[in-house]
């Protein structure tokens, strides 16, 4: 089940929260930055990651933060400093989300996730239009067992109801 909502999602109730990010990203800006700045080990973790395994666009990395939170960084955006970038995170590419959101399904029944949050991906630093966005969410995901909160509209501070 996909639920609609407007909230923070850094005060989600939720098992686990996705968001979209670059091999070897530097989580400094949007939702990454906010994650770095509650979890800093998990951008170390992520780092050390990237380096060893040199994932490419379209992986997924999770992590588990204290008290079972689990972040899902989903790599649907261009490597940092790949030709395109600059050193900083590139566009997203729709196919390379759409292989994201087939694992991030996966994972959400491999694990048993009964809920997750999930914001509007990639549609930001991303460049991605939030309709083609919202479809794919739609098509990997609406037949998951588990609850999925799409926070569709952010308000600081504020608790969705989830």
């Amino acid at each position: 089940m996909i639920k609609e909502v407007k909230g923070d999602i850094l005060l989600s109730g939720a098992q686990a929260v996705a968001h979209c990010v670059a091999p070897l990203d530097h989580f400094d800006s949007g939702l990454a930055l906010h994650l770095r700045d509650m979890y800093p080990s998990m951008v170390k973790d992520f780092r050390h990651y990237c380096h060893i395994h040199s994932p490419k666009s379209g992986n997924i990395w999770t992590w588990a933060g204290v008290g079972g939170k689990r972040i899902v960084n989903l790599m649907a955006q261009e490597p940092v400093n790949s030709k395109h970038s600059a050193g900083h995170p590139g566009k997203a590419d729709l196919s390379d989300l759409d292989h994201c959101l087939k694992k991030l399904s996966k994972f959400i029944e491999d694990e048993n996730i009964e809920n997750i949050a999930i914001p509007k991906l990639a549609t930001g630093v991303g460049g991605l239009k939030w309709d083609d966005v919202e479809a794919l969410i739609q098509k990997r995901l609406a037949d998951s067992k588990a609850n999925i909160f799409l926070y569709s509209q952010y308000v600081k501070d504020l608790k969705a109801d989830e």
